[in-house]
C-alpha cells in the first residue's frame, strides 16, 4: 500500500445504483413478479438505475457518475465492431461451436501504432450494456494520450448487444443457453477478442493492460491470473474479490454503510436506527399505512410498511456506496435530518427531511423498487444464483439496519425455485482463489493493482494490503465505489488526484519494464 504522508514505497493511501435484487426469475409466466428472500447489493461502476426518490416535478437525486474527462475524444473516435464469438470455450460438443455476435469498441485516436509497440488499454465490461459505461470510464480516455495507447472496450456476454438470443429475458429462461452465462466464459471471450485485435493490427508486441471496476474489477484481476500471456497487468477498481466463501464477515458491507452514516452525523445514524421500529409501530395502527403514505408524501398509497423500509434500506446503502464528491450524498441526507431534528421534528419527519434534501421539494414521492426490472437486474440475478454468491447480511445489533442475516439454505431454495438449479457458493474461490490470498498469489501472481475507497461498503471485501512487490493495494480514506476509474475532473479533491497518479505511475513502470525486456529479446 502507498501513502500520501510517507515515502513512496512505504504503506500507503488509506467496491446498482445499489440495486437490491428483489426479483428472481421463474419458469412460469410470473417471471418478473416473484421475489427473492435475500436482498443482495448489486455491483456496478456507476449508479445506473434510478433508485432515488423521484418527486412529482420529475427531479430525482442522481448518483450517476459523470465524466469530465480531460481527453478530447469525440463520439466519432469510438468505432463499434462485432466479433463472431464462441458460445462455449471449454467443450467440443457440436453445440459448443455455436457463434454469437459480441460487441466491442475501439478508439485509436492516440495510439502510437504497432511499429512502436504502443500499448493497449482494455476495459472489461461487466453486468451492463457497454454503451452505458464508455462515457463514464475515464481511466482509458484520460490516460490514452500519456501512453499513446489504443483503447478497447469489450461488452460482457449476454448483456447489451452481446446476447446470444437477443434478449436477456429469453436467455435466462432458456435452460440450454444460460449455463454459458458465467465469468469463466466471459474471460475467455475477452482473451479471444484481444488476441484478435492484436493480430488484425499486427500489434503482436503491444502490451495489454486490462481494467475494470466492481464486478469488472474482479474480472480484470482474474484475467491477469488466468491469461498472463495476454495481459501484462490489471487495474482492478473496487473489486471485492474476498467477499466469497465467508472470507469476509457477512456484515462487513452494512457495517461500513453504518460507519459512513456515523461519521457524517451521530444524530443521523441514531435517527435511521430508530426509524425502523417507528415505521412498524405506525403501520400497525388503524389506518397506519395511510398515515405513513401521507407522512412520506407517497404518490401511491403504501401497501405495507416493507414497501417503505425496502426503499429506505436501498437508498442508505446506495448513498454510502456512491458517496462521492462533490455532492457527498450521505452528508447531504444527514444535513436534512439534522436540520429537522433541530426544529423539533419527530423521527419519521427527520427521515423525510433527508429524502427532500436529496431529491428536492415535490408534491409527492415515488417509492417503488424496480417495478420493471432491467436486463442488468435479470442477468445479475442469474449470476448471483449460479456462481457469484456473495454472503452479505447483518445481525441484530451490529448495524443501523434491522437484522437480515444471509441464509444460504433459503437463498439456495429461492434460486432452485427460480432456475431449477442450486448455486455453487464455493466455486469462485475454487476456480480463482481467495482464501490465504497473500500466501497463494505471492507464489504466482503479479502486476495487479487492487484499488479501493474506504467509504465504499464493498471495500470490506477488497484487497487492502500489498501482497507482493507487484500485487499492490492503493486506497484512499474518503474514496467511494469505483471513483478512481471514472473520468477526472478539475474539481477532484487532492487525495483522488494523488490516488490516480500513483496508479498510473505503477502501470507506467510495468510498461517500461516490458519494453526493456522486449529490447533484450530483440
Amino acid at each position: 500500500m502507498t501513502s500520501l504522508h510517507q515515502p513512496w514505497l512505504l504503506p500507503f493511501l488509506h467496491f446498482l445504483i445499489i440495486c437490491f435484487s428483489s426479483i428472481s426469475v421463474s419458469h412460469s409466466s410470473s417471471f418478473l413478479n416473484t421475489k427473492q428472500p435475500n436482498k443482495l447489493p448489486r455491483l456496478g461502476i456507476i449508479n445506473r438505475y434510478d433508485t432515488s426518490f423521484t418527486n412529482s416535478k420529475g427531479r430525482s437525486f442522481s448518483l450517476s457518475a459523470s465524466s469530465s474527462s480531460s481527453s478530447s475524444s469525440s463520439d466519432e473516435d469510438f468505432k463499434p465492431y462485432f466479433y463472431d464469438q464462441t458460445l462455449d470455450h471449454f467443450n467440443y460438443n457440436p453445440e459448443s461451436y455455436t457463434r454469437f455476435k459480441q460487441y466491442f469498441v475501439i478508439n485509436s485516436k492516440y495510439w502510437g501504432g504497432a511499429n512502436s509497440s504502443a500499448p493497449i488499454l482494455a476495459y472489461l465490461g461487466a453486468e451492463a450494456a457497454l454503451d452505458g459505461d464508455i462515457g463514464a470510464i475515464g481511466f482509458l480516455t484520460d490516460n490514452a494520450p500519456r501512453f499513446k495507447a489504443l483503447q478497447v472496450y469489450i461488452e460482457h456476454r449476454f448483456y447489451g448487444k452481446s446476447n446470444p438470443l437477443g434478449s436477456m429475458n429469453k436467455s435466462v429462461t432458456n435452460e440450454d443457453i444460460r449455463g454459458y452465462f458465467n465469468s469463466a466464459q466471459a474471460l475467455a471471450d475477452y482473451a479471444e477478442i484481444l488476441l484478435h485485435v492484436r493480430e488484425k493490427l499486427s500489434a503482436h508486441n503491444s502490451p495489454i493492460i486490462v481494467a475494470g471496476g466492481s464486478y469488472g474489477g474482479m474480472l480484470a484481476s482474474w484475467f491477469r491470473l488466468k491469461y498472463p500471456h495476454v495481459a501484462l497487468g490489471a487495474f482492478a477498481s473496487s473489486a471485492p474479490v474476498l467477499y466469497f466463501d465467508d472470507i469476509t464477515p457477512q456484515n462487513g458491507y452494512y457495517s461500513k454503510v453504518t460507519e459512513d452514516f456515523k461519521e457524517a452525523s451521530e444524530n443521523c445514524y441514531q435517527t435511521v436506527r430508530d426509524s425502523w421500529s417507528t415505521i412498524d409501530e405506525v403501520a400497525s395502527k388503524p389506518k397506519g399505512l395511510t398515515i405513513l403514505s401521507e407522512k412520506f408524501r407517497s404518490c401511491k398509497h403504501l401497501n405495507s410498511s416493507s414497501d417503505l423500509k425496502d426503499y429506505l434500506d436501498t437508498m442508505y446503502a446506495s448513498v454510502a456506496q456512491y458517496n462521492a464528491p462533490p455532492a457527498y450524498p450521505v452528508t447531504q441526507f444527514c444535513k436534512g435530518v439534522d436540520e429537522a431534528a433541530a426544529n423539533g421534528s419527530d423521527v419519521l419527519d427527520r427521515i423525510f427531511a433527508g429524502i427532500v434534501a436529496l431529491s428536492g421539494h415535490g408534491r409527492c414521492y415515488t417509492y417503488d423498487l424496480d417495478p420493471y426490472p432491467s436486463e442488468t437486474l435479470l442477468g445479475w440475478s442469474w449470476q448471483t444464483c449460479s456462481e457469484m454468491v456473495m454472503p452479505i447480511g447483518r445481525g441484530s445489533n451490529d448495524t443501523m439496519f434491522p437484522a437480515a442475516p444471509f441464509d444460504l439454505k433459503n437463498f439456495s431454495e429461492s434460486c432452485k425455485n427460480a432456475y431449477g438449479v442450486l448455486p455453487r457458493p464455493h466455486w469462485i474461490t475454487t476456480y480463482y482463489g481467495g482464501a490465504d490470498i497473500k500466501l497463494i498469489l505471492k507464489k504466482f501472481g503479479s502486476n495487479i493493482i487492487f484499488s479501493n475507497g474506504l467509504r465504499d461498503p464493498y471495500s470490506t471485501g477488497g484487497v487492502l494490503e500489498n501482497l507482493s512487490e507487484s500485487l499492490l493495494a492503493v486506497y484512499t480514506k474518503h474514496g467511494s465505489h469505483c471513483l478512481d476509474i471514472l473520468g477526472a475532473s478539475k474539481d477532484d479533491p487532492a487525495w483522488l488526484v494523488a490516488q490516480r497518479k500513483i496508479e498510473v505511475e505503477i502501470i507506467e513502470g510495468w510498461i517500461k519494464s516490458y519494453y526493456a525486456n522486449l529490447a533484450l529479446i530483440s
